[in-house]
């Protein structure tokens, strides 16, 4: 006995399974690469801003240390004069922060495109479970994350104590130095500080990248049941869209039906196939097919023409020629035009002579109907489409 929980997921995810975790905010996401791209981004803001940050500095300490009566005086204007530092101060911070920001979104789209899903933000009590909680602490990912986080620390400060021997003795001369000197000499190291750590990140993004993609892929496979499941909802259930149809077919029919009456008249085969025909000289170009049926449904055609008093006519021929050749509310083919024609004529003349309007016609007149639109004839292409709308029927 198995069930989905006890099955290997051996199978990739389907694309609408990823699509559905991507609209649910479930996508493949590199902390180091976004780590990576928000320090270069703070490293080239820092290079391209450093000069005219150094400069600012200079001038907000310069003016920040010149004091006069006035300003001892009055506290007026020292918040005046701090509201003004402030803003220069602000204006020196901006920049950088904007980097940053912006390079976080960068960061997200490119590992995973831009996604906006409010699914991640709802509250979700099954998290509050402790069990579940401990269990998820030791899960593949968590772990490969710990020792990746180890490592990375583990270089890192291998790299900052480098760093730091290398410096340390010309850092003590610092103060010693004038302003200027010092805080290009710190700016310099800050470089090389920024540097050292861009290339420690982009060597972990590298192998971070493909390594939660491999990761993401093991998370979303699925179990043959689950592929099973997707398929049927997919696809749809058999016997729904059976029911489906055949409620539809039953909808057509009863229209169908419905308009037997206000056909013109009904040609038959006698009892196989039967044809409701309609012509309106005013809105149509030819006759047209308002109903047809096979078997029993032709026979249902005959008895609702005959309770309506609607004529009907046997011919073989053509009533086979146009249930196979036409489709309800389908205006009769070309090559029938000559053969309607005639039975139309012939139905109209009846209904004078009934109505005392002119004399009764003779028999019906051979109709010409082509053998490449007859089922029944060995030549035509029609008869296995006849067959399958028999057995639908049946």
């Amino acid at each position: 006995m198995s069930d989905d929980s006890s099955q290997d997921k051996q199978l990739p995810a389907s694309a609408r399974k990823l699509q559905k975790a991507k609209e649910e905010g479930q996508i493949v996401r590199s902390k180091d690469l976004g780590h990576f791209l928000v320090l270069l981004a703070a490293t080239g803001v820092l290079l391209a801003m450093t000069p005219a940050w150094m400069r600012q500095m200079e001038s907000i300490l310069g003016e920040g240390l010149r004091f006069d009566a006035r300003s001892v005086a009055s506290p007026d204007v020292m918040l005046q004069r701090l509201g003004v530092w402030a803003s220069q101060a602000l204006w020196v911070v901006l920049p950088f922060s904007t980097g940053i920001a912006l390079a976080s979104v960068a960061a997200s789209v490119l590992a995973g495109g831009w996604v906006m899903s409010f699914k991640v933000i709802y509250p979700d009590f099954g998290k509050l479970n402790p069990l579940s909680g401990l269990m998820g602490m030791f899960s593949k990912a968590r772990v490969i994350d710990a020792l990746k986080a180890c490592a990375m620390g583990l270089v890192m400060g291998a790299a900052g104590a480098g760093f730091l021997y290398k410096v340390w003795p010309h850092m003590g001369g610092l103060m010693a130095q004038p302003l200027p000197s010092a805080i290009h000499d710190v700016g310099v190291a800050l470089g090389e500080v920024l540097g050292s750590m861009l290339l420690v990140m982009a060597a972990f993004a590298l192998i971070d990248w493909p390594l939660q993609k491999f990761l993401f892929a093991e998370k979303m496979k699925m179990s043959h049941q689950e592929a099973k499941e997707e398929f049927k909802q997919q696809e749809g259930n058999g016997e729904v869209k059976a029911r489906i149809k055949q409620r539809m077919r039953e909808m057509s029919r009863k229209r169908m039906l419905a308009a037997v009456p206000t056909a013109d008249l009904v040609v038959m085969n006698p009892t196989h196939y039967a044809v409701a025909l309609k012509y309106d000289e005013a809105s149509m170009g030819a006759p047209r097919v308002v109903a047809k049926g096979l078997d029993l449904l032709a026979l249902k055609i005959r008895d609702i023409a005959t309770e309506s008093r609607v004529p009907v006519l046997e011919a073989p021929p053509l009533a086979r020629a146009l249930y196979a050749n036409t489709e309800v509310d389908m205006e009769v083919p070309v090559a029938l035009y000559s053969a309607v024609a005639q039975v139309m004529a012939y139905v109209f003349q009846l209904r004078n002579a009934v109505a005392g309007k002119g004399a009764m016609p003779g028999n019906l007149p051979d109709l010409q109907v082509p053998a490449e639109m007859d089922p029944h004839n060995p030549a035509s292409p029609l008869g296995a489409n006849v067959r399958a709308d028999s057995e639908r029927e049946a």
